[in-house]
Parts: C-alpha cells; structure tokens; sequence
C-alpha cells in the first residue's frame, strides 16, 4: 500500500514490485488483483507490462493517504518542522518514501529564504525522536527549486504556504 498511497503518481509492474519486495509474482499478483477489483487500483498497460496506479478517485484514497502519512511520520514532521520555521514556501518529500518505499530516513527539501539551520537542527532532532526515523533535510531557493526537483522523480509536495497557494487560485 505504502508504494501507491504515500505518492499517488507512483506506478509500477508485477515483475518490478516483485523484484523490490523480495516475494514471489504469484503472491503479488494475488494482492494486486485484490486491490484492483476493490477499485483502489487502477491498471493501464505500457507495451506488454499490466501497470498499476493508485486510484486518485476511490472514496477512501485520501483516507489511505493520511493513515500512510501518519505511520511513517511525515505528519509530525510537517506539523512540528515546517510550521515552525516560518520562512518556508514549500517541503517536498523526496527519496525512497516518496518513491512508496519503506525507509529509516525521510528525505526532505524545504524551499525557502533564511531559514535558521540552527533552529532547523534542534527541530530536526525533536522530529527524529517522535518519528523513529532519520531526517535529511535540503535548504533550497525557490530559484533552485525547478533544478534540484529534475533530479527527483518522486518528489512529494507535502506542505505548501497558504500564501503561495493563494497566488496559484488567482492565475
């Protein structure tokens, strides 16, 4: 669930999440069949492999989503981290968790201008307790943003300033 849940634009094959979960194609099959015909998944095929994609649509995805969130910890990150900075435009969740991958660390970018490393540092380590999880962080420009997000393909926007998402309603 973690893989299609956490970051809905994650797809994958048999084969592929074969290979990544160490189990056998049957096992997998038998659970992705499972979740497709309850409509959590959705199927499109890319030459002669079946892909699978969270169903943005299902009743419950954002339900899913905000469990999935909690069990990793992003949510207290986000509640305990961002907020408190003050000068962060937006977070980003990049790495092996937002590729849907369980991971000991989570990789965040935060967009900004003065953001106080030091500060950073103390919550960072609050954070690191109440989640069990290592915590990277990357201080980044808006300039730098579109840059450092070409090398991310999974990248999650977790968190975005109110103000910012204003902006984007106006254009």
């Amino acid at each position: 669930m973690l893989k299609f849940f956490l970051n809905s634009s994650t797809s994958s094959y048999l084969r592929g999440l074969a290979d990544e979960f160490n189990e056998s194609s049957n096992a997998i099959r038998v659970e992705l069949n499972r979740f497709e015909q309850a409509g959590l998944l959705t199927s499109s095929f890319d030459g002669n492999k079946k892909m699978f994609t969270a169903n943005t649509q299902h009743p419950l995805f954002r339900d899913i989503h905000n469990i999935l969130m909690k069990h990793v910890g992003v949510d207290r990150v986000v509640n305990d981290l961002i907020r408190k900075l003050g000068h962060v435009s937006r977070a980003w969740l990049t790495g092996e968790m937002a590729a849907g991958r369980e991971s000991r660390i989570i990789d965040i970018i935060l967009v900004g201008e003065n953001i106080d490393r030091n500060y950073l540092g103390r919550l960072t380590t609050s954070a690191e307790k109440m989640t069990d999880r290592k915590i990277r962080t990357l201080c980044i420009t808006a300039e730098e943003e579109q840059e450092y997000l070409k090398s991310e393909k999974n990248a999650l926007l977790l968190w975005e300033a109110e103000e910012k998402k204003r902006k984007g309603e106006k254009q």
